[in-house]
């Protein structure tokens, strides 16, 4: 079976840690293990975030007194991390070949996204330091939790750049690392030329149109978090089991947390027929067993939530 991982930018980088190579070792090693258990009997193409590290490059150029564009840092942070997931899952998988592709996503020019920036980049400030950074460096600020982080344009992924090349590698029989970041941005000029766009895509988004034009059966989306909830973050909120896609479209879900999950698994199943599995990066095996995590597929029942 041919399935589509997407890890989230925790996979290298956990909320308030400090951003170190012993850090990242530690949770490249845990990710590179639950890819390793799937890919020793499905083929596997990995997606990856990078909000907490193109946050951090960013506020390095802004301290240094640069403004870099986002498409270049988006380039940046998935050949940094492209390289990294590949080192790890090499060690956890001997012999496997694996190669990283970097991928550019075309986004429209007039997405309603680049108006209204929801995409929180970065660390989490205090009060007193989002202040001064919106300030200083004119930057977004939202809250996350009980502090804030920067908001950027997050538009929709229309076209992936470089499929060919990704499913050459696959159908070879490589482990495939792609999409890292949700892509770099591009977007077509009137005279067919591409030049960068200044926006850091959903991965969860983009990993399902990867899914989508390779032909996956599943799309796994790994996180933080053992299941959908509608309400991220209270551990009493029941956890969801099971779902339609239509059911789930039912329910709200945060815009800078689960909601990118839930559409990017909605939009695989309807457009796919295939199934969508959220859940924690430490549970994957028993994602695809159906133990763990929420599973998005036509013909279910209505709602099902997990009991502890």
């Amino acid at each position: 079976m041919r399935i589509v991982i997407a890890l989230g930018g925790n996979a290298l980088q956990r909320r308030n840690e400090p951003h170190d190579a012993r850090h990242r070792r530690q949770h490249l090693a845990i990710a590179a293990n639950a890819v390793a258990t799937l890919a020793r009997d499905h083929e596997i193409v990995v997606t990856h975030g990078n909000g907490p590290q193109i946050g951090m490059l960013a506020l390095a150029g802004a301290t240094a007194g640069r403004t870099e564009p986002l498409d270049e840092l988006v380039a940046e942070s998935q050949g940094l991390l492209g390289y990294l997931i590949e080192r790890a899952l090499t060690e956890a998988l001997p012999g496997r070949a694996i190669a990283t592709v970097l991928t550019e996503v075309e986004v429209d020019a007039k997405d309603p996204g680049f108006s209204c920036p929801t995409k929180p980049i970065g660390p989490v400030y205090s009060n007193v330091e989002a202040w001064k950074l919106a300030s200083r460096q004119g930057w977004l600020m939202v809250r996350d939790g009980i502090g804030f982080r920067r908001a950027v344009a997050s538009p929709e992924p229309r076209r992936i750049h470089g499929l060919t090349a990704i499913k050459t590698l696959s159908d070879a029989g490589m482990l495939v690392i792609c999409g890292g970041g949700g892509g770099i941005p591009i977007v077509a000029q009137s005279d067919g030329s591409l030049r960068g766009a200044e926006a850091v895509i959903d991965k969860d988004l983009t990993a399902a149109l990867i899914a989508e034009e390779i032909g996956a059966q599943t799309l796994l989306l790994l996180t933080d978090v053992a299941a959908v909830s509608t309400e991220w973050g209270n551990p009493s909120s029941p956890l969801i089991a099971e779902a339609p896609p239509q059911e789930l479209r039912r329910l709200h879900f945060a815009p800078g947390s689960m909601g990118p999950k839930v559409e990017a698994a909605c939009r695989f199943v309807e457009h796919t027929g295939g199934a969508a599995i959220i859940g924690a990066l430490e549970d994957a095996a028993a994602l695809l067993l159906g133990t763990a995590g929420t599973l998005v597929r036509h013909g279910l029942a209505p709602i099902r939530y997990r009991h502890a």
